[in-house]
């Protein structure tokens, strides 16, 4: 059955999936770094609080120090307060109280009574008096505004300096939580994906599982470490800007928080539209990865049928779709984020306006202005920060959908459970088929009712056209599908009753291209050296006529393989098979013969090597030349799924039918 690339790549639809729900999903992963994070918010508490409290100091310095809002400033003293009179005189004249206690201060309002008040123990001196008076003389005067002024300023570096020591804290907290959170993800999706089926990996394209587990994972460290915390210094930011200028003026928060309306209509709407377009692109990102894999490992074939434009145009218009989303998600933010700045702006004109008209009137200070511009400034960075975190959010959450939909998959075979779990045999001594029927696609039956029997020991032959099914017997004995009907039994017990590990430590397969891992070629034939000594591993290598051609590569055994062995020939890599079976020492060998891609003396080796590999083993071999076949103990020939023909080469050759017909079409 033929796939188009619109089936192959392809991936399910993830639904409506709720941002609560992904999160939900995703906990378990945060929760073994609880702790970290429990102390990270704590510090981001810290530093909301300290953040906020930067423009409040600026209000005390300007109100108090810098230009007062009523006479009474910090160097008067409490019997200093003026009467009625001058406090009404105060509502339109700035006054500056001056201790009398003060020999400096109290030699100067002598030398020029004129332009003092005294109220007790206090001296009073209008503002337009003070730019009178010489500058240093005026300066003697403030020199407690000047203390505090150093004050306010010397506070407000300890206020940055705390705040940067606790970021600089609270972000490697989160980096290290965040890196720990991708690498349990990341060991996750692997072991997950190694208990999945076969047939799994046949309808997914390795670029679509490598993006899972890179791109996608990747995506989501952003989140893990700028998001879910830092939304709440945002949230708590916002919520304690509030609460501060409703108590410093409600009057003037009132009229500003207006606006704020449309600012989160905008943030709803901004929202909507980003959400698809991130899950578009997650899905583009993964099918140019499959695209990109597929055509590399078949370049050649590319190359040879001259279909590089064909493949171009498929390329192209994938990568299209890839920018059309790219474009909506950046059409999207690009709207709102200028959006945002001007709604800040027209609050920033509002309380200018607004603020200005107070101050002129006498109701609000200019400390109380400038602390309300800066606040605002402040108020509106959060939103911004939640856009852009919400954007890295959509885009880790697209990402988390598919991971998770990678996770949830339940196509793998099923384990018996403790109930029915039946303990391996120590010695396999037969393996039966019971009217054994296999369907990949329903309504097309490639395995139809077969039954036969291997006693230990024995070798069987199976031969018959391409299409038989002859993989397929294969396919059940080690347990990569399951049967539809019938059961296959090891010493009488199904073989589904058994723990997969358990059946396939019994048995090894040498197929007609084996796979070549990049590593050592010590490390593809003996996985776990610690197991082997030295002495065993020459002798293995001996056996599988291996140690000709190793001995020949620059670094023998430790020479590194390039991907998929390409390095090696063909032959080569069918006798690392072999060796790599041996140091399996399995009790049943299966082995897809293809010898007709080597030549004489590399097929001589391969014979020489399989017959030491099949000593004393049970063995199936799936033969395509008959002259493969002839040493067997049996031979069975398959047509159409079913066996047609079961006996020895002489035995077949004297029915006169199907076999004898192959043999003389092989000659």
């Amino acid at each position: 059955m033929t796939l188009s690339a619109k089936n192959i790549f392809a991936e399910k639809d993830p639904g409506r999936s709720q941002n609560l729900g992904l999160l939900k999903k995703l906990a378990p992963f945060v929760m073994p770094y609880r702790l970290l994070m429990a102390f990270s918010l704590v510090l981001i508490i810290l530093l909301t609080g300290l953040e906020l409290a930067i423009p409040y100091v600026t209000k005390i310095a300007i109100d108090r120090y810098i230009v007062p809002e009523t006479g009474v400033s910090q160097n008067s003293t409490p019997d200093s307060t003026p009467d009625k009179s001058t406090a009404a005189d105060s509502a339109k004249t700035r006054f500056l109280a001056c201790r009398l206690s003060d020999p400096e201060i109290a030699a100067i309002v002598s030398r020029r009574p004129d332009l003092f008040k005294i109220n007790g123990n206090t001296a009073l001196i209008t503002y337009e008096n003070l730019s009178r008076l010489p500058r240093q003389t005026a300066a003697q005067l403030r020199k407690d505004d000047l203390t505090g002024v150093s004050r306010a300023a010397a506070g407000l570096l300890v206020l940055v300096l705390a705040a940067f020591c606790l970021n600089f804290i609270n972000v490697f907290i989160m980096e290290y939580a965040g890196q720990q959170i991708m690498h349990d993800i990341r060991l996750r999706l692997f072991s997950h994906i190694q208990r999945l089926s076969v047939q799994f990996f046949t309808r997914n394209p390795v670029g679509r599982l490598v993006t899972r587990v890179t791109n996608d994972t990747q995506n989501m460290h952003e989140m893990f470490t700028s998001v879910l915390i830092f939304v709440v210094k945002d949230i708590f930011m916002l919520m304690g800007i509030t609460i501060i200028l409703f108590s410093i003026d409600w009057q003037l928060s009132f009229v500003v928080y207006t606006i704020f309306p449309l600012v989160f209509l905008a943030a709803y709407r901004f929202s909507r539209s980003a959400r698809q377009a991130f899950r578009t692109l997650r899905v583009k990102v993964a099918e140019i990865n499959s695209r990109f894999s597929e055509t590399i490992g078949g370049m050649q074939v590319i190359q040879l049928f001259r279909q590089e434009k064909t493949n171009y145009r498929r390329f192209r218009q994938t990568n299209q779709e890839h920018f059309d989303a790219g474009m909506q998600q950046i059409t999207v933010f690009a709207l709102f984020m200028p959006l945002i700045e001007m709604l800040s702006s027209v609050a920033l004109a509002i309380v200018i306006f607004y603020g200005g008209k107070s101050i002129i009137a006498g109701r609000i200070s200019l400390g109380t202005l400038v602390v309300f511009i800066s606040y605002i400034r402040m108020f509106f960075r959060p939103i911004r920060d939640i856009a852009e975190k919400y954007n890295i959010t959509l885009n880790a959450l697209s990402s988390a959908e598919r991971m998770l939909l990678l996770l949830e998959d339940t196509d793998m075979l099923p384990e018996p459970d403790d109930g029915r779990r039946a303990r391996m045999p120590e010695k396999l001594t037969s393996i039966a088929f019971d009217h054994v029927s296999l369907s990949y696609v329903d309504g097309e039956t490639v395995i139809d009712d077969i039954s036969f029997s291997i006693t230990s020991g024995e070798t069987i032959a199976i031969v018959g056209p391409t299409g038989a099914g002859k993989t397929s017997l294969v396919n059940l004995m080690v347990r990569f599908y399951d049967p539809d009907n019938g059961i296959i039994t090891f010493n009488g017990i199904n073989i589904q009753n058994l723990a997969a590990a358990d059946l396939r430590s019994k048995i090894a397969i040498v197929t007609q291209d084996p796979y070549i891992f990049s590593g050592t070629i010590r490390c593809n034939v003996f996985p776990d050296t610690t197991e082997f000594a030295e002495s065993t591993i020459v002798q293995i290598l001996k056996t599988a006529c291996c140690d000709t051609f190793i001995d020949k590569l620059p670094n023998g055994l430790d020479t590194e393989m390039t991907e998929s062995g390409a390095s090696l020939s063909s032959g080569e890599r069918q006798l690392l098979s072999i060796a790599r079976a041996l140091a399996h020492d399995p009790e049943v060998i299966i082995f897809d013969e293809a010898t007709s891609y080597v030549d004489s003396e590399t097929e001589n080796s391969i014979q020489k090597a399989l017959t030491n590999l099949m000593k004393n083993r049970t063995s199936l071999v799936i033969a395509h030349r008959l002259s493969t076949a002839r040493g067997a103990d049996r031979i069975m020939v398959l047509r159409g799924g079913k066996i047609i023909e079961t006996g020895t080469h002489e035995q077949l050759l004297r029915q006169n039918g199907f076999y004898f017909r192959l043999n003389a079409l092989q000659g």
